[in-house]
């Protein structure tokens, strides 16, 4: 015995277009982080070997009082390399609130950093300067990745982001 096939109804393809739409804005964020983190890295590299030339060229002051200028020096680099480069398309929720906070960041960076270079020089008794430029480069590794995380979700925001306030609103209209 053979089945008679009987044509089907056409379904809904509503679930269909909204996993495509759901797949393109999942690869589109995947892009733009991938694009950000490429930005964040290169300059990451260039304040990276600007904080080691100014850290040891002050290195005879002391590990953590040299690490506090070379942290100070190549975050102001960092800021206005992020903002006008990697960060640039995202919003501007003003100057004063983004300084402060990515300066507040960069705080908790160097507490990061400068804590593990406390406990390598203070407990370890790491003296060698070659070793203590490894202990650092780790410490830079682990400040890093926080300072990223800290950057895209408080310092430099998208426009539909909650804490988004626009500098200059446009006056009501009458």
């Amino acid at each position: 015995m053979m089945q008679q096939l009987t044509p089907r109804a056409p379904q809904d393809s509503a679930p269909y277009s909204r996993s495509v739409n759901f797949v393109r804005r999942l690869r589109d964020r995947w892009h733009a982080l991938i694009k950000e983190l490429t930005k964040f890295g290169i300059i990451g590299i260039v304040n990276t070997a600007l904080d080691f030339a100014v850290w040891n060229a002050l290195l005879f002051i002391g590990p953590i009082k040299a690490q506090v200028i070379s942290t100070t020096v190549s975050a102001t680099s960092s800021y206005f390399m992020n903002r006008h480069w990697t960060f640039r398309h995202r919003a501007r929720s003003g100057l004063r609130r983004e300084y402060l906070l990515f300066f507040g960041f960069n705080a908790i960076g160097l507490l990061i950093t400068a804590a593990i270079l406390g406990i390598a020089t203070y407990a370890f008794h790491v003296e060698h300067v070659a070793a203590l430029n490894v202990v650092k480069l780790f410490a830079i590794g682990i400040a890093t990745a926080f300072r990223f995380w800290a950057y895209r979700r408080w310092v430099f925001l998208h426009p539909e982001d909650q804490l988004y306030e626009p500098e200059d609103e446009p006056a009501p209209q009458r």
